[in-house]
């Protein structure tokens, strides 16, 4: 409730007006993710690594193919190899010259006769297509040798897949800034590449701010204090930073007080790379980050015109100094002395899409990834939405069976059942309304998770 200024003296334990911070203007989520992406640079170095060992890390230089692939002409079917001229109509009589399995490479094919080959094979010298089976017919000549009878009219390269056609020798095949897939893992095999140079993995420091946190387990929901809740978000953003391929460090749940928080701070900066917090980025008496921050390293405190999520942190802290260390030059961006620091807010829906739209390009542009940007998609609407915010909102949906956006009945920013429900968030412009059948902007999670 505002105070009486009439009636009642000014409180001397509290800040006052003057001494407030001002409250920060909105700053688009956009112009945001711009300046945290101009501000972080890749992780210095690489590893070598299996291509058996690489999915989900980065490349640091391009793939080459050496070779060819296919690195001969070879039969994408199970079927006859022969020259087409020599089919003048459906129902030709072939003898069958030779059987070429896949991984011997046949004689040169006699004019008027035909290979029996396999898918993978190589095509003779002399073999202009391939027909498959299920149009030949398999006879035996009255001499007891081997015949086909085409019934089909084939036409030259047919099913024949051509030397570097997939792969040209001396082509880049995966480009350094490439995330590793299953199938792109593959495509380096295929072209000979056992080992891979990778991006460091980020070393990421995890933790929580907040006295009324409880792990699950640590106390049974019945014997639950007042105000106390489990944390939710150490599960969620441990499995995030996972799915984003970093080394995490799960720091717990640092007690609310200024000394706990900077000793974390500190130890968190000593071994890692990067530092995510969730709670505690506002300026409240008893959220004691922002000033811990500041007395580490440096901070930023954004109020994001984005909703669910609005707060948030983005700064580094300075490593402790080592014996024969040189003193910090006092560069705000010496990054080789720093670690990178960003606090998410503490509801569990603002800080889940917080960390999809905020952290992940930040942790992919650490590793190197070229394109952050996730891919998006134009659908319809399966809801209104008639009163638009002053902030953008990303509200959760599910694509319906008629490819609609259906809307999840509670969009709070604390109801988690919402983004597991969802599988997809829709982007409303600032003051924006929807109704049924309007175009909207849709991200898949399947684009934000990885």
């Amino acid at each position: 409730m505002p105070v009486d200024m009439t009636t009642s003296p000014p409180r001397t334990d509290t800040p006052t007006a003057a001494a407030r911070p001002a409250r920060a203007p909105l700053l688009s989520l956009d112009d945001a993710l711009a300046r945290l992406l101009g501000t972080v640079v890749p992780l210095p170095g690489h590893e070598t690594v299996s291509t058996f060992d690489a999915l989900g890390r980065v490349l640091t230089s391009n793939v080459v193919s050496l070779l060819d692939v296919p690195p001969a002409d070879n039969t994408s079917m199970d079927g006859y190899a022969l020259r087409a001229a020599d089919v003048v109509e459906p129902g030709t009589v072939l003898p069958v010259s030779q059987r070429i399995p896949a991984g011997v490479v046949g004689q040169p094919l006699l004019p008027g006769s035909a290979a029996r080959i396999f898918t993978g094979a190589q095509i003779p010298a002399g073999a202009t297509a391939v027909v498959m089976q299920e149009q030949c017919e398999a006879i035996t000549a009255p001499d007891g040798s081997a015949q086909v009878r085409v019934n089909g009219s084939p036409t030259e390269g047919q099913w024949i897949r051509r030397r570097g056609e997939d792969v040209a020798r001396a082509s880049v095949v995966l480009r350094a800034g490439h995330k590793l897939t299953a199938q792109s893992l593959g495509l380096a095999a295929s072209v000979g590449a056992a080992h891979l140079d990778v991006a460091h993995r980020p070393r990421v420091a995890l933790f929580s701010t907040g006295d009324e946190l409880v792990m699950p387990g640590a106390v049974a929901p019945e014997h639950m204090p007042p105000g106390a809740i489990y944390n939710s978000n150490r599960y969620t953003l441990r499995a995030l930073l996972q799915g984003l391929g970093c080394e995490v460090t799960d720091f717990g749940i640092v007690p609310d007080r200024l000394d706990a928080t900077r000793t974390t701070l500190r130890e968190a900066a000593a071994e890692h790379d990067f530092i995510l917090t969730s709670g505690g980025v506002s300026v409240g008496e008893e959220d004691h980050l922002r000033p811990a921050v500041l007395a580490e390293g440096r901070l930023d405190l954004w109020s994001i015109g984005m909703k669910p999520g609005k707060p948030l942190a983005f700064g580094s802290v300075r490593r402790p100094l080592e014996v024969g260390d040189a003193a910090p030059d006092g560069s705000e961006d010496d990054v080789s002395r720093s670690a990178w620091f960003i606090g998410l807010p503490g509801n569990p829906v603002s800080s889940y899409v917080t960390f999809l739209l905020l952290v992940r390009p930040v942790l992919l542009r650490l590793q190197g990834v070229a394109d952050v940007a996730p891919r998006s998609y134009t659908v319809r609407a399966g809801f209104d939405w008639p009163r638009g915010d002053v902030r953008r909102e990303f509200v959760r949906v599910r694509l319906g069976a008629d490819g609609r956006a259906e809307l999840f009945h509670n969009q709070s920013a604390g109801v988690l059942t919402s983004v597991v429900w969802a599988d997809g968030l829709v982007d409303i412009a600032p003051g924006g309304t929807v109704k049924a059948g309007d175009e909207v902007r849709y991200l898949p999670l399947s684009e934000l998770l990885t």
